[in-house]
């Protein structure tokens, strides 16, 4: 088909109903010099693992999935978007699992299923248990024995949830973790919810034969939008 933005040709198959993606998938035969070159970024980068990580982003015919479809729709944005999250999983002071603490704070916050799916099975290649996973999933702080940990969360939940830090929690966290991490944090927090908004605005789900999150109780999505199209 003739994607009717763009002009560009997709095959892409949308789903039914209306949660129905509102990106058609990019075939990689479609693909210009610059959408290419993100692409090669992402699939040849750290993400891909060699083909053996634990979420999928790439299907069958090669298309992107997650939020990494829609940087192939405007690569001067997607390029240096997927470069940041790129910095931000792989080149922090962070362990492997503060970051998933605080990347599945903000997926459960804002209820992104995609953000979830994906930071749920890298939290638990980290080493979350499922306890500290259900709790992270229900808004409740997990029994974290390490006190670096129990910052980043507590860090994280005030990010999400008032788009600040209280000054007795900044202290700290500058005073723990350093002024670098307190900015790559900060920074993570901005960056993960910032594809959580493209993922809800863009109907974007959890591949294709994937459960969505069981959410518990009434979310962003109830008065706000879908939260499955997240």
């Amino acid at each position: 088909m003739i994607d009717p933005v763009s002009g560009e040709h997709v095959n892409d198959q949308p789903r039914n109903g209306p949660l129905a993606a509102r990106l058609p998938l990019l075939s990689p035969a479609s693909l210009g010099a610059e959408q290419q070159a993100v692409y090669d970024a992402l699939t040849g980068g750290p993400r891909a693992d060699g083909g053996s990580g634990p979420y999928g982003f790439v299907d069958a015919e090669g298309r992107l999935l997650g939020p990494f479809n829609a940087m192939l729709y405007s690569p001067a944005v997607g390029m240096p978007l997927q470069d940041l999250g790129a910095a931000l999983r792989f080149r922090t002071a962070f362990t492997k699992r503060e970051r998933e603490i605080a990347t599945l704070v903000v997926a459960a916050h804002l209820r992104s299923d995609y953000e979830w799916y994906a930071h749920e099975r890298l939290g638990r290649r980290a080493g979350l248990s499922e306890d500290e996973i259900d709790a992270l999933r229900e808004g409740r702080a997990p029994m974290l024995a390490d006190a670096r940990e129990r910052l980043v969360h507590e860090a994280a939940r005030q990010l999400v949830a008032e788009h600040d830090l209280a000054d007795a929690v900044y202290a700290e966290a500058v005073a723990t973790l350093g002024r670098p991490a307190v900015v790559e944090l900060v920074t993570l927090v901005g960056y993960y919810s910032a594809l959580a908004t493209q993922l809800r605005v863009f109907r974007v789900g959890v591949p294709d034969g994937e459960p969505a999150p069981p959410w518990p109780g009434p979310g962003p999505g109830a008065a706000g939008g879908p939260a499955h199209g997240e």
